[in-house]
């Protein structure tokens, strides 16, 4: 081989190398540059969120204290939220959306995408992280959620004003975050209807309907005193004082199971509503709140069985509740319940065991 053929090779190959180069660079920039910045490195500072689709469904998650609001009205629940800020804090870029997919990928965003809004409280002087001062709220990130990819591995998402989409995926962890960013309010509410501790309870109703002569009312009258009076004739007994206690503190966690209201056919929760009650719960706090929660008998699948409700069995494991808004048709489970339900004579004095 002549030195000139060496040469040629030599200038081949470091054209090559430097296209590589420059390709690399260019690559690494584009990963780098603010239409790829998704990850937020301080999600303690995070005090709203508003998740939209093109649907007109939307939530707004906003920090109050040590808790999270949702659409300025229910509780969210904590451990959706602390999932959320996780991938907000752990999703990278693993690539570009290749150019032949590009177009298309964008167009289905912007038709069927999620948009996602965050808000952070940030300071006008931040000196090194140690002297912070006038501190505001500021929205910091404005992005669109996607389709997931073809290997399920990735989620496809573009900032706001961006030209470049990337495909979003968390390290180490196999699947995609796309059902992370929810814009259906029913799938960020807290589950929770009772949530009040022994020392803030006044007061606790409970009402059986088809047998009134169960029905009770435990009162606070002191420092661990309490009054049990039989509603059904207004007779103060003598009381267990360990069942009381014991019944008391169980609303410190009392849970449903899941939301009906936008799932059962408006008719449908109307016949539920309008039927003869289960039992009827009142709890009063000394601070004034009151919560009250009524319960329904709950038929079979009538559709998946085929017959006729009339003809079907009641569900053993679940029954209907109605929040005390009157607005929300909850699932509950007698699994959580049943010790909750017992009837007055279990709390008297040497009451039977159950």
């Amino acid at each position: 081989m002549n030195k000139t053929k060496i040469v040629y090779i030599i200038l081949i190959l470091a054209a090559l190398v430097a296209a590589v180069l420059v390709w690399n660079n260019r690559y690494l920039t584009t990963l780098k540059g603010e239409s790829a910045d998704f990850a937020i490195r301080d999600t303690a500072s995070i005090s709203r969120v508003f998740i939209a689709n093109m649907d007109a469904d939307e939530v707004l998650i906003e920090r109050k204290g040590n808790q999270w609001i949702l659409n300025g009205e229910h509780k969210a629940q904590q451990r959706k939220v602390d999932q959320l800020l996780e991938t907000m804090y752990r999703i990278r870029v693993r690539n570009p959306v290749p150019v032949a997919s590009h177009d298309q990928v964008v167009t289905r965003m912007a038709s069927l995408g999620i948009k996602v809004e965050v808000y952070q409280q940030v300071y006008r002087i931040n000196l090194f992280e140690k002297i912070k001062l006038f501190p505001h709220e500021k929205l910091t990130k404005v992005y669109y959620v996607g389709d997931v990819t073809k290997d399920n591995m990735g989620t496809y998402m573009l900032k706001e004003g961006a030209d470049q989409a990337f495909i979003l995926h968390i390290p180490g962890f196999r699947g995609f975050v796309m059902t992370r960013y929810t814009p259906i309010e029913d799938d960020w509410r807290d589950h929770v209807i009772f949530d009040d501790k022994l020392a803030d309870i006044k007061s606790v109703e409970l009402e059986f309907n088809e047998q009134p002569i169960m029905s009770f009312l435990i009162e606070n009258t002191g420092k661990h005193s309490y009054k049990l009076t039989r509603t059904a004739d207004q007779f103060d007994v003598a009381y267990d004082t360990l069942r009381v206690l014991n019944f008391l503190t169980a609303f410190n966690d009392v849970r449903f199971e899941s939301i009906l209201t936008n799932i059962l056919p408006r008719a449908r929760q109307d016949s539920i509503i309008n039927s003869p009650f289960l039992h009827r719960f009142t709890l009063t706090t000394h601070s004034g709140k009151t919560t009250q929660l009524t319960t329904y008998n709950m038929k079979l699948n009538v559709e998946h069985l085929g017959i006729s409700e009339e003809d079907a069995d009641l569900d053993n494991d679940r029954m209907y509740g109605l929040l005390d808004n009157g607005k929300d048709l909850v699932l509950l489970q007698y699994f959580t319940f049943d010790k909750l339900l017992r009837p007055v004579i279990y709390y008297e004095e040497g009451g039977p065991a159950m």
